[in-house]
């Protein structure tokens, strides 16, 4: 076989593998967004049509004004944007700390705080919904804010943790020779070299925070957010779920998700393939 031949079919079959991978991944995205905008009576006919030739953006227009989505986006966003920020101050600093100023107490806390993980919610959340109920924290922004922080902290942690071990301890060495503090050590030579990490941390929490459903659903009645959102949807009946509502309202959760990823998809790469530095 030729050279030009084996390099036609390596590029065939890697395209090919491509163009498979991208239609299991996208078209579930795309037959969501369709069934959002195809008029309910076209929506469950027979055959399937998968490029419908009318659309209508009424359900969109319903949720606003019978369910009140804005106010649960603007929830959702609020909560997301403060619990991410706590998560990554705290997560950098404990990371740091864990890292470069081994103990046994801190090794012991390091342990417990990833145990912590291992625990189900649900198991915890009896014990949670008293604690927050005596603080005054139950049906609040700042209480969600704290649980989804609360929750998004260990693994933030495990992740900076690891990659700080791959950062040369010589760079701050050297920099303290130089007369620089801890602080300039920590803001102007270890963050710059965790700005991967700390941006794939901060879109997976991104993520994983509009995905949360349990939290908010328990320990809040008035705060609606969008997770909580789609089993609010409105049926016509016990026996018949709007399909076409649902696919709506799972494209307000879907959307910022696609948005913040195509923002930041060179800062997840760059996080992936992060930790090559050695000493």
């Amino acid at each position: 076989m030729s050279t030009a031949i084996r390099k036609f079919a390596a590029f065939s079959l890697r395209w090919g593998l491509t163009v498979i991978v991208a239609f299991v991944f996208l078209f579930p995205l795309y037959w969501i967004f369709i069934s959002s905008v195809t008029p309910k009576s076209t929506l469950f006919a027979t055959p399937i049509d998968y490029f419908p030739g009318s659309f209508t953006f009424q359900n969109y227009v319903d949720l606003f004004v019978k369910l009140g989505v804005g106010e649960m986006a603007y929830n959702t966003m609020l909560i997301t944007f403060f619990s991410l920020v706590v998560s990554v101050i705290f997560g950098v600093a404990a990371a740091y700390a864990f890292a470069r100023f081994p103990s046994k107490g801190l090794t012991l806390a390091y342990v417990l705080l990833l145990f912590s993980t291992l625990i189900p919610g649900i198991i915890t959340a009896r014990p949670l919904y008293d604690f927050m109920r005596a603080v005054k924290l139950i049906d609040t922004i700042s209480g969600l804010t704290i649980l989804y922080a609360s929750a998004l902290l260990p693994f933030s942690v495990l992740v900076l943790h690891n990659f700080i071990k791959q950062i040369p301890i010589s760079i701050e060495e050297a920099a303290e020779v130089d007369g620089a503090n801890f602080f300039q050590i920590l803001f102007r030579i270890v963050l710059p070299l965790m700005k991967p990490a700390v941006a794939t941390i901060s879109i997976i929490n991104y993520i994983t925070s509009l995905n949360e459903m349990f939290t908010p659903l328990f320990f809040s009645y008035r705060i609606k957010v969008l997770s909580v959102g789609i089993t609010l949807v409105p049926r016509e009946s016990s026996f018949e779920l709007p399909w076409d509502m649902i696919s709506t309202m799972g494209w307000f959760i879907i959307f910022p998700i696609i948005v913040f990823v195509l923002i930041f998809e060179k800062n997840i790469m760059e996080g992936i393939m992060a930790g090559g530095v050695k000493q």
